[in-house]
């Protein structure tokens, strides 16, 4: 067992802190608060007093700091008084905290993490008042934090329990000779672009890759074994299963991480061409039209993925009430189907009724004028999850398209306004539907130049519509919308009409 008192006697006749040491026995150690025995080697602790001449420059360093830091951690705490000042200018309140030291304790070992003198403050009185001699307005801007040192990730490490005394070392020497960090002044961290292109690649597939949890609870279960509290076979094969299944999700997603690698490690001249702007640094991103298709924002360093087998452009410079990103409009041509969509909603659905690969055609916003609770008609007359939502790009020639499978109605050809109201209809509970024409182009009786009506039970609108099958249509990410009768435009809310029963009747308008 280590003797404090006796590794301290050591000390007591050294040149530099010899006296100090004296009086620390002579006054008693302080045992340390902190720190536990891990069983595996004592704590670095010097073995005997030396000098600086004894030693080289660099070794003379070492030596003086553990010694100091071995000194400090069974000396007295250092004490201060923190006086902490309330004042106003004007009608701003402001804050001032002081601190006055009482008794250096530990830091007379340590003299570099004593207080300043520029710490304290001078004595005021309540209700005393000072006069303001300058005031600035400093205009800056944000900075990210600094990298990490390696004595504050060894603190991360310890904090989160991953490793050991033995294995941490090694685990920071593996992700530099990986080449995932590079050491700079300072005994700083900075990540490489190899491994920045790594972390995102795993947050984008697995976050639990990339976060301590795992591991940590992996070295619970072998401390677990250790005491004889669980069984060696069986936490091997549970990490072995966790492990497994990760692989081969991995495996499946593995063309996200390709797209980082391909995004980071090529010229900017193959990177695609400036598309839309990004809803965090209001930057454009790049638009990657390589299968598959994506947006690369360079300045977040991040890729969006897209829906496939179509054109995407931008539309109309509109962006998400939600985030900002600017919404971009995918489309499969004249005879296909147009749906506009959040680069950032489409991979991270914003509510719990969606999922990865929606547009706005299916998000369920309640007031956004993009999404299918302002411009859904009533439920797809074919599939059974599907909306029919009108498409406001497709003017002069009038559609609405099923979210879900590739039912396209053609109506109101040559109308200057369609859009979807409030009310539905009494007789199937579709939206009512309210179209304008120009004068004198008006396909409406006696030529009048708006009418409002039901799509599927409306006289006058029968004759107007017609049901096709959008062309080479793919979807990806098949996402259901839950259908649990939450308002207008979701289940039996906006369009909650079904009219299968009228199909029969409108057969003749229909091809």
């Amino acid at each position: 067992m280590l003797s404090f008192r006796g590794t301290l006697r050591q000390q007591a006749t050294h040149p530099v802190w010899g006296k100090y040491v004296t009086e620390l026995l002579q006054n008693g150690i302080e045992k340390p608060k902190k720190g536990h025995d891990a069983g595996d080697h004592p704590p670095i602790t010097p073995m005997k007093a030396a000098t600086e001449g004894e030693l080289d420059h660099d070794s003379w360093k070492l030596y003086d700091y553990i010694t100091r830091n071995f000194i400090a951690t069974v000396s007295p705490n250092c004490t201060y008084l923190q006086t902490t000042i309330y004042f106003e200018i004007g009608s701003e309140k402001f804050s001032c905290t002081g601190k006055v030291q009482v008794d250096p304790g530990f830091t007379t070992i340590m003299p570099w993490m004593q207080l300043g003198d520029d710490e304290e403050i001078p004595s005021l009185k309540k209700d005393e008042k000072l006069s303001v001699e300058e005031v600035k307005l400093i205009e800056k801007q944000t900075s990210p934090p600094d990298y990490l040192t390696e004595s504050e990730l060894i603190s991360l490490m310890e904090k989160h329990g991953i490793g050991t005394d033995a294995s941490i070392p090694v685990h920071i020497n593996n992700i530099c000779e990986r080449n995932y960090v590079s050491i700079i002044p300072g005994r700083k961290l900075k990540p490489t672009p190899l491994g920045i292109v790594l972390v995102h690649g795993y947050q984008k597939i697995d976050v639990d890759l990339v976060l301590p949890t795992i591991r940590s609870s992996v070295e619970q279960q072998l401390a677990l074994i250790a005491l004889g509290k669980a069984d060696f076979l069986e936490v091997k094969q549970h990490a072995i299963d966790i492990f497994h299944r990760k692989f081969r999700y991995f495996v499946d997603c593995i063309t996200a991480m390709d797209e980082l690698f391909e995004m980071t490690f090529s010229s900017l001249a193959d990177s695609g061409r400036p598309l839309s702007r990004c809803g965090k640094c209001r930057r454009y991103m790049k638009f990657v039209q390589a299968k598959p298709s994506r947006l690369y924002c360079c300045s977040c360093d991040e890729t969006f993925s897209l829906p496939q087998n179509g054109n995407i452009k931008l539309y109309k410079e509109l962006k998400c009430p939600l985030d900002e990103f600017e919404l971009v409009l995918w489309t499969t041509g004249a005879k296909g189907k147009t749906y506009p969509l959040c680069p950032y909603c489409y991979n991270n659905p914003p509510f719990n009724d969606m999922r990865k690969g929606m547009g706005c055609n299916e998000c369920t916003h309640p007031t956004c004028s993009h999404a299918f609770a302002q411009n859904g008609v009533s439920e797809c007359v074919e599939c059974d999850n599907g909306v029919l939502v009108l498409d406001l790009t497709s003017g002069p020639k009038w559609r609405m398209a099923c979210n879900k499978c590739s039912v396209v109605i053609h109506f109101f050809e040559g109308a200057s306004k369609v859009s979807v109201k409030d009310e539905s209809c009494d007789e199937c509970g579709a939206n009512v539907v309210e179209v304008a024409f120009k004068e004198g182009k008006s396909p409406l009786p006696e030529s009048s130049s708006e009418h409002t009506g039901c799509v599927f039970c409306d006289a006058i609108f029968k004759p107007l519509i017609e049901k096709h099958h959008a062309v080479a249509l793919r979807r990806t990410g098949g996402a259901r919308v839950s259908r649990g009768g939450r308002g207008r435009g979701r289940g039996r809310g906006r369009g909650r009409g079904k009219p299968k029963d009228k199909m029969a009747q409108l057969a003749a308008y229909f091809v």
